[in-house]
């Protein structure tokens, strides 16, 4: 097993997964603390480097698009310290660091795991019930239900349209970002019912924050979100066409034989459940 401890945390991989400990010193940026453990699966990884520096150096892990949450959420947006995936190593634990790098990347290769993105998430979110307070408000999520609220900071907009409660299955996007120079950090909730584009700072279906560059825990609560819908680059489901009608695949029994190959493709991949294979499967024989 290699590992590399610090005052900034300790990693640790076991040939399976590297295992991430923040550390309990006062220099760890708060949110590392708030996510707590992170367990990445060697199928998440795309690379993993040591970058030395006067006094030690520094461990990256670099993870493929798509496979984690949190990564989703934040989009590269997150400062050095507030960085889950990166580790500050003394100059003492350098020759720690560099075995770390070799063992994780021969992993890489004996398994072959690929470096493109992932149509599937391979880590869990943050767990759930949840809260965040940032700036004019503060955004609940109980893993089925969202919830904004706001304080005195929020604008008139904000406070006439009142608290917000978004169902999960209304959620078709969540967007973060940290607050940068005079602008504001956000975090904004996309719904299947359009509304009009507006600042975050005037818009009730977004927290705005003008001081926390970071928003507190608001990176944790969009990762929670993002982690239970649907993947972005996951395959498209194939809606089952209205009972009765007249296909093209029902016409050409070479195309019925396509098409059900793909449902069972689609099935034997978890893409289809049991019961949505059954339906897709009988509209397409018409029965």
């Amino acid at each position: 097993m290699a590992e590399v401890t610090s005052r900034d945390g300790a990693w640790t991989f076991d040939g399976e997964a590297v295992r991430i400990v923040p550390g309990h010193d006062r220099s760890v940026h708060k949110l590392r603390k708030a996510l707590g453990e992170v367990v990445v699966p060697l199928q998440a990884i795309r690379g993993v480097a040591y970058e030395p520096g006067r006094k030690g150096g520094r461990l990256r892990l670099r993870l493929r698009d798509g496979a984690d949450p949190f990564s989703q959420a934040v989009a590269g947006g997150l400062p050095g310290p507030a960085d889950p995936y990166s580790l500050v190593v003394g100059s003492d634990r350098t020759g720690a660091a560099e075995f770390f790098v070799d063992d994780v990347r021969n992993s890489l290769q004996v398994w072959e795991v690929p470096e493109g993105p992932c149509d599937r998430y391979l880590m869990p979110g943050p767990g759930v019930p949840l809260t965040a307070a940032a700036g004019d408000g503060s955004a609940s999520f109980d893993g089925e239900r969202v919830r904004l609220e706001w304080n005195w900071l929020a604008s008139g907009a904000k406070t006439a349209a009142g608290p917000q409660t978004f169902e999960l299955k209304d959620v078709v996007g969540v967007e973060w970002g940290r607050q940068v120079g005079m602008g504001y950090g956000y975090l904004r909730f996309r719904l299947r019912t359009p509304a009009p584009e507006r600042s975050p700072e005037e818009d009730p279906r977004a927290l705005s924050w003008g001081i926390q560059k970071e928003g507190g825990t608001t990176a944790l609560l969009a990762a929670a979100v993002l982690a239970r819908l649907p993947h972005p680059s996951a395959p498209a489901v194939p809606e089952p066409a209205p009972a009765g009608a007249n296909t093209s695949a029902q016409d050409d029994p070479d195309a019925m034989l396509r098409r059900l190959r793909e449902l069972g493709e689609l099935h034997r991949e978890g893409v289809l459940t049991d019961e949505e294979f059954t339906v897709a499967k009988r509209t397409l024989l018409g029965m």
